[in-house]
């Protein structure tokens, strides 16, 4: 009722209708964790292109396998990405300094993060203010060379106008920890000097560090500790606890030539579990070393890494084999293997955007662009051998061309017989937990009623028929399709004397046509009358 009825008339009054609209939430966010040319450490980064992640992480690189990876997921049709960089090496004393000198003291900045590209920076300061009576203030010039000791300037920022006093709202730390993208403070300047004029670059034309900064490294190649990280520190992998979603996970290799261990995969894919996310796994490139042996090698190995994983843990996981042969455009595009998850994680974010969540992402549709084919080609009796096992095959056929021939999650074997045998019915549950335990938040707090019973089931079997519409079930009516449940039933007295309410959703998945039967008879004596 209208809060107070004082004089005769018509009274209007507004009420909630219930209708509490559930969204989908994005399916193909991929996060990718690796080393990288630049950028910042253990901070998970959004990018959506790869020019983006260029400017952020500073593109190709061999040493960087991720940047390979995130240039192939692009390619094939990803979109969203979440870059974490890791670092090997003291992160302080490899990254580049510049000192500008006052008379008495001095003005320390560093680069942003990490790396050689710190020592291709060079600042200049000048004195012509806004007030040239206020010796404190000054301007400062920012410039990154292409090279240690470079003359091309590929990008600047410029401040003008900042203070060494703390007390002024242009204080040259605070502007340049807050607006800079090149470089922050390391040491302040005395708060009653200026630095001088001039120019100081981090580098000599030669590369060797000038007497006025310290160059940076790119520290050593990665190892599975960084991957694996610290959860409290939120360093490595735990760096995605920054993420408020993602839903496939990409690690490639360490190095070029270096795998990953399988535990570091065991810990991954329980992480994504945590997370409702899918982490694709790279077949290592041990696998096939050995032509003659390559199919039992990834058999066995399989099977070790489902072990490793545990059968709980690798219904979130999904493995390919083998690995891409395509161009390096560092090598002079002169073939070089890659690992496929990359390109695999695009091609699964350009069949969600296509068919949805629920079609699997191989076949015809899932075909790899740019590669001239794969490590290992295989015959349909070795694809045999492998599919029951719950390894995904990368095929290559004549006219159709580079597929993805495979759509189970590692628990996908035949002899485990999981329901979550199938990626696209594993993906397709994550998608709605995570879409319902994001719609039903407002539910938390209410009075637990038939009321509220009625608002849950009202606005989740919305969301579930939008799905049905869409092809996501089986089944011709909502009836066979799905069901929602929240009533006195799933929720007892005694479950609401402790606040608590219970719904229960049902659906009934798609499988993919993963062997299609052709039966052909021939018909004898049939003679028309």
């Amino acid at each position: 009722m209208p809060s107070s009825l004082t004089y005769p008339g018509v009274y209007i009054e507004e009420i909630p209708s219930g209708v509490r609209t559930i969204t989908g939430v994005s399916t193909s966010i991929t996060a990718f964790v690796g080393r990288a040319l630049r950028g910042p450490v253990n901070t998970t980064v959004r990018v959506q292109s790869f020019a983006e992640y260029s400017r952020l992480f500073g593109g190709l690189w061999q040493p960087s396998t991720m940047s390979h990876a995130v240039n192939q997921f692009f390619q094939h049709g990803g979109s969203d990405a979440l870059i974490v960089r890791v670092f090997n090496g003291d992160i302080a004393a490899s990254t580049a300094t510049v000192t500008l000198p006052t008379d008495s003291s001095n003005l320390v900045l560093e680069a942003a993060s990490p790396g050689v590209w710190g020592s291709a920076l060079r600042a200049t300061v000048d004195h012509e203010t806004r007030d040239t009576g206020d010796d404190l203030l000054f301007n400062l010039l920012i410039e990154e060379l292409d090279r240690p000791g470079g003359t091309t300037v590929v990008g600047s920022e410029q401040f003008r106008n900042v203070s060494v006093d703390p007390l002024s709202p242009r204080f040259v730390d605070t502007i340049l920890n807050e607006q800079s993208a090149l470089v922050s403070v390391r040491t302040s300047a005395p708060t009653d000097e200026s630095p001088t004029d001039g120019t100081i670059a981090v580098a000599n034309p030669d590369g060797t560090a000038t007497t006025n900064g310290t160059l940076g490294s790119n520290g050593s190649d990665i190892a599975d500790a960084q991957i694996t990280g610290d959860r409290d520190a939120r360093t490595g992998l735990f760096a995605l606890e920054a993420a408020d979603l993602f839903n496939l996970l990409c690690i490639p290799p360490l190095t070029p030539t270096t795998d990953l261990l399988d535990a570091t995969w065991a810990a991954a894919a329980s992480y994504c579990q945590e997370r409702r996310a899918v982490l694709i796994v790279d077949a290592p490139a041990a696998w096939t070393a050995n032509p003659d042996t390559a199919i039992g090698d990834a058999e066995t190995g399989v099977n070790g890494l489902r072990a490793t994983i545990g059968n709980d843990d690798a219904i979130n996981a999904m493995v390919y084999f083998p690995r891409l042969r395509m161009p390096d455009p560092l090598r002079e595009n002169r073939l070089a293997d890659f690992a496929p998850c990359g390109a695999v994680a695009g091609i699964i974010a350009r069949t969600d955007g296509q068919r949805g969540v629920w079609k699997a992402p191989a076949g015809l549709a899932a075909s790899f662009s740019g590669i001239q084919g794969f490590t290992y080609t295989m015959t349909d009796r070795q694809n045999g051998v492998l599919n029951p096992v719950g390894l995904n095959c990368l095929r290559s056929f004549p006219v159709a061309g580079h597929l993805v021939w495979g759509s189970r999650t590692l628990a996908g074997a035949d002899l485990l017989a999981s329901e979550w045998k199938y990626i696209p019915v594993r993906r397709l549950a994550l998608f709605i937990e995570e879409s319902l335990f994001r719609g039903t938040q407002w539910v938390v707090f209410e009075p637990n009623d038939e009321p509220l019973w009625a608002q849950i089931r009202l606005n989740i079997g919305a969301f579930m028929q939008n799905l049905f519409r869409q092809g996501a079930f089986q089944g011709t009516t909502p009836r066979n399709a799905y069901f929602v449940k929240c009533d006195s039933e799933t929720t007892t007295q005694n479950d609401i004397d402790r606040g608590i309410v219970n719904i229960l959703v049902g659906f009934a998945p798609l499988k993919p046509a993963e062997f299609v039967v052709i039966k052909i008879q021939q018909m004898a004596g049939q003679v028309e009358v």
